[in-house]
């Protein structure tokens, strides 16, 4: 081999290596940015949800209400955005949750609710209702692990109120929710497991 040709075959594999490098930290800066705004919409959403349900001194309904007008307030910013309603799914489900956990409401139902408006969302602007239900059930999940409440019933009331709002739209989606979210209900059995161990 000439030494021309070993330099160009050194500087080709330099230059994979580089475009790699430069693509590997492109990504790592994207992806901290993305936890960064995700962060960002669960404190947005959790701070509003504790403070308008202060204000209101609802806990119960009230709850359930100022959680499906944050729902329509992301579906309709996704709306205007032009997309990210499947990643800000997750942020918003889980800051709601944690939101009226801050002022002892409810999370069980709240958890149900949540996940029903996001994939009747999802429908209503065309975006996966899978993904969504499954992103929304994800945060649901989240945010009960990190206020210490019961994650099997939290889990089953997101899950049902994924399914359940999936009827309402079609077979399709409900084959589309079922199908996403089998991982997340073995995921609950385990934790169950775990939790009540065999005697």
């Amino acid at each position: 081999m000439k030494a021309s040709a070993v330099s160009e075959d050194i500087g080709y594999h330099e230059g994979i290596g580089h475009a790699g490098m430069t693509v590997k930290d492109g990504i790592i800066g994207s992806l901290k940015g993305i936890n960064e705004i995700e962060a960002e919409i669960v404190s947005l959403v959790r701070n509003t949800v504790s403070n308008t349900l202060r204000a209101t001194g609802g806990v119960a309904e009230e709850s359930l209400s100022v959680a499906k007008d944050v729902v329509k307030g992301t579906i309709s910013a996704t709306e205007e955005v032009g997309s990210g309603l499947v990643l800000s799914t997750k942020s918003v489900a889980k800051g709601i949750v944690m939101g009226v956990s801050d002022i002892g409401g409810d999370v069980i139902s709240v958890a149900g609710h949540t996940v029903k408006g996001a994939v009747k969302g999802a429908a209503e602007v065309g975006a996966n209702v899978g993904l969504v239900a499954r992103r929304a059930v994800d945060g649901v999940i989240e945010a009960v692990k990190e206020v210490g409440g019961n994650v099997t019933e939290v889990a089953q009331a997101a899950v049902c109120g994924a399914i359940e709002a999936a009827g309402t739209i079609g077979n399709t989606a409900v084959k589309a929710v079922k199908g996403t979210l089998v991982g997340v209900v073995e995921g609950v059995k385990e934790i169950g497991t775990a939790m009540f161990p065999k005697v």
